[in-house]
């Protein structure tokens, strides 16, 4: 019988290489604000079956160091990108160390990413609101039930929480916005659009701001540069 060779395997798993042959992305085809472009390219990645297509991995920086995480964009606006957490989680704890955030959206199917960097504001407890109202009532249960990024001792332990906020806001009642939960909005001051081509000759076009507040939709806000692969 011979041994696997475990690391040799990984070894061709990390080695593996896809040719992109996809249309590249030239200045003149660029919408003309970060906005539009990205609202173009998630809308794209929808209609081409991507799963999650407003996944973006977010990175934050606070006392222990820089961490990443995937979470789910919910607006996209002039003033920015909206996300929701448990404002006593991991990365809640890392923005009030340090409001600013880096995120990354990618597109594999399509051989894109949309990477952006810029300072984070919390949303108005209105705001969190009006989103946590529209969320499905599982969801909304999860939100009061975990403790998120704390331990717990078992999944028995979070499924008899969920059970006791079920029994606290049963089935006809509303469930109202927890004190710990809620949005933030990253505010990009750069967002730059990478489309894969062949022989690592890729894309990359960035909207630098070039002014103080720049909004995502206003085209005198931003400047365009080409930088190399």
């Amino acid at each position: 019988m011979v041994a696997e060779d475990r690391g040799a395997s990984s070894s061709a798993t990390l080695r593996a290489r896809v040719q992109y042959e996809t249309e590249g992305l030239r200045e003149s085809e660029i919408a003309d604000t970060p906005l539009a472009q990205l609202s173009r390219w998630l809308q794209q990645a929808a209609s081409a079956g991507v799963a999650e297509p407003n996944a973006m991995s977010l990175a934050t920086c606070g006392p222990d160091g820089p961490q990443v995480r995937i979470v789910l964009a919910k607006d996209l606006l002039g003033s920015g990108i909206t996300f929701f957490t448990n404002l006593e989680s991991a990365k809640a704890r890392d923005l009030d160390e340090s409001p600013r955030a880096a995120a990354v959206f990618a597109w594999l199917p399509l051989h894109r990413q949309v990477r952006f960097r810029g300072p984070v504001v919390e949303l108005s407890r209105a705001e969190s609101g009006a989103y946590f109202a529209t969320r499905p009532r599982g969801s909304q249960i999860g939100a009061w039930a975990s403790p998120q990024s704390h331990p717990i001792a078992t999944r028995e332990e979070l499924l008899a929480q969920v059970a006791e906020i079920e029994r606290r806001f049963p089935e006809e009642s509303e469930i109202p916005l927890p004190d710990h939960w809620g949005g933030y909005r990253i505010l990009p001051i750069a967002m730059e659009f990478w489309q894969g081509q062949p022989s690592r000759l890729h894309d990359r076009l960035r909207f630098d701001a070039c002014v103080d507040d720049a909004q995502l939709d206003d085209p005198s806000g931003w400047t365009l540069t080409r930088l190399a692969p």
